[in-house]
């Protein structure tokens, strides 16, 4: 049975069966999109390696310096990006949440408008700088000059799309189009590497030739993103009929704080490399560099998956759907932590080998530092993941100081400060150790919280999360049932008339609601959970709030909207669809989405 007779008569779910189907659910779906937000993740750092190589195999040092000289420019680039992607992503999961589409195309073509104005300005500035020999003031060489300029120059021409590109991928990742999204990553790699050959290797155009590659891709992953929404196989267009723009501030306030990180990281570093060049030398500052460089790739990991969670988090926080909410919490503890636990042993094993990638002389002084850096900074990915988590779901529930404060300890102070404090005693390894030091403190920070607001310690996920009470519904206002197989139809929708009864609704919305359940998850069950060998459940919910009765049903099927069957009639059967039809014939209140791969059928009486 998926539930159980309570006292007074009332029936209620079995809270384990159904907490049981959710968290599956949604660990599914997360682990679904995660390889393609790692991916996406990665792609910064794969075409970084590739420039670097052809920078010192094919020009030169200079040409690495020039390279050198536009990284915090780009990560200035970065920051105005993923600002964007921050707030107009956790906006719009909170419209679709709610079920109003107008709200998000609004939101979606003022993220495309604004991604285009800030890459015109960029472009604009690197054209005049680069052409007109203005950019004195960073590199006063000529040589070095003359390269940077070039670079300039080659990068102002993938503004646009490096820009518009990264919205695109964060939509196509909400409707469900993460297909194309990595075809068009898999396309920019390829292009970039086969143009860096062509232009640096083979033609001679220098710095020139390594930016221009790398916006050659970029619009190569921008157009076969934009086809999605060109061709009308997405709802959204790029520009609706009214743009308002006043949502602007709305997507800068939320998506700043991810942002800023950037900016402290950039401090951070000068702060690290100041100390590193005072107490330990230019080695120090190479380990450093050669550690952290490497690893980027596997920062890719933590990055993905607080991509998928973001994603989840902003659209359970649109349907207040706690469950799903807490569920993500849980999924991270549970399994991406240890996840990322099992990859940082194997980094850690393998600290020898990865160092000899950059160094092949053990008894030169940076070799050891290097091997202590593959052996320490990647204790402090696991907390980072906590850290990234909690950050997000205070993003989406306007918690807009918290992230502020976590910012701020993670990007500069804490390992600024640890830094400091140590690198006399302990040299080198004080920069690795105030890594995972940082992690300790954010994560005592997130707890802390919790016990400030709560006035006590936290006793569940709830609690540390301080999930409002008013979050959501009462216990005694819905009912989640799970359907796991076909005989199961009929007892829950037996449970939901009960339900109905038991709240006082009256006997034709009880019975309809009845009704439409098993119709729907039947359904589901005969033609859903048989296109494929996968093991598969229809999670229901059913809410009384304000004399409305709401039911949710969402399942793991193939798309399918069953509105689209209503009307299907078969001459020589009349009884086909006889179902759904005869439902649709009472003009239910019916909504259908496909959120992230998953059916959502929502229903008021």
């Amino acid at each position: 049975m998926l539930y159980k007779r309570c006292e007074g008569g009332h029936y209620k779910d079995d809270r384990m069966n159904s907490t049981n189907s959710n968290m599956r659910l949604t660990s599914k779906l997360l682990f679904r999109l995660l390889p393609v937000q790692i991916f996406l993740a990665l792609i910064g750092s794969i075409n970084a390696i590739v420039s670097g190589l052809f920078a010192t195999n094919f020009v030169g040092v200079s040409a690495m310096t020039a390279v050198g000289l536009y990284n915090p420019i780009n990560m200035l680039i970065y920051a105005l990006s993923t600002m964007l992607v921050g707030g107009a992503t956790i906006i719009c999961g909170k419209y679709m949440g709610k079920g109003e589409h107008d709200k998000v195309q609004n939101t979606f073509s003022l993220d495309i408008a604004l991604s285009i104005m800030i890459a015109v300005l960029f472009m604009v500035t690197y054209l005049v700088l680069g052409l007109f020999d203005l950019t004195g003031f960073m590199a006063k060489d000529p040589e070095i000059r003359k390269l940077f300029n070039g670079y300039l120059i080659g990068q102002a021409i993938g503004l646009i799309p490096l820009l518009v590109g990264n919205q695109l991928a964060s939509f196509l990742s909400l409707e469900n189009r993460m297909r194309r999204t990595t075809i068009a990553s898999f396309s920019y790699i390829a292009v970039n590497l086969v143009l860096n050959y062509v232009f640096v290797a083979r033609m001679n155009m220098q710095a020139f030739g390594l930016a221009l590659a790398s916006s050659i891709g970029l619009w190569v992953y921008f157009l076969i993103q934009a086809q999605a929404f060109l061709s009308g196989k997405i709802e959204l267009t790029f520009f609706g009929k009214h743009l308002d723009w006043g949502e602007t501030k709305d997507i800068v306030v939320v998506g700043i704080p991810g942002a800023a990180s950037y900016g402290y990281q950039t401090l951070r570093g000068f702060i690290v490399n100041a100390l590193l060049m005072a107490y330990v030398g230019a080695a120090g500052v190479s380990a450093l560099a050669s550690s952290d460089g490497l690893l980027r790739l596997a920062w890719g990991l933590p990055g993905g998956m607080m991509a998928v969670s973001r994603m989840v988090i902003s659209i359970s926080v649109g349907e207040e759907d706690r469950q799903t909410l807490t569920d993500v919490m849980r999924n991270m503890f549970r399994r991406f932590i240890p996840l990322m636990c099992a990859v940082c042993l194997i980094i850690i094993a393998c600290a020898r080998p990865l160092t000899r990638l950059y160094y092949d002389d053990p008894s030169d002084p940076v070799f050891m530092m290097t091997v202590w850096g593959f052996r320490l900074l990647p204790l402090s990915m696991p907390l980072a993941i906590i850290y990234l988590h909690f950050t997000v779901y205070a993003q989406s529930a306007g918690r807009h100081i918290l992230v502020h404060v976590l910012a701020a300890v993670d990007g500069v102070i804490s390992v600024a400060l640890f830094t400091a404090l140590l690198i006399r005693p302990v040299g080198m390894n004080s920069v690795y150790i105030a890594n995972v030091l940082n992690g300790v403190v954010t994560t005592l920070i997130i707890f802390g919280y919790s016990v400030v607001k709560l006035k006590r310690i936290p006793r569940n996920m709830d609690d540390l999360m301080v999930i409002p009470d008013d979050f959501g519904f009462a216990e005694d206002e819905r009912m989640d049932l799970s359907v796991r197989k076909a005989d199961e139809v009929v007892e829950v929708s037996q449970a939901v008339q009960d339900f109905c009864r038991s709240r006082g609704i009256d006997p034709r919305r009880s019975y309809l609601a009845a009704l439409f359940l098993e119709e729907m998850a039947g359904n589901i069950v005969d033609h859903g959970f048989t296109k494929d060998r996968k093991n598969h459940s229809v999670d229901i919910r059913v809410v009384h709030k304000d004399d409305n009765v709401i039911m949710r049903i969402k399942d793991d099927c193939v798309p399918f909207d069953p509105a689209t069957r209503k009307g299907i009639v078969d001459p020589e059967d009349i009884t086909k669809n006889i179902g759904i039809r005869m439902i649709y014939k009472l003009e239910p209140d019916t909504e259908y989405k496909n959120i992230l791969g998953l059916n959502v059928l929502t229903v008021r009486l």
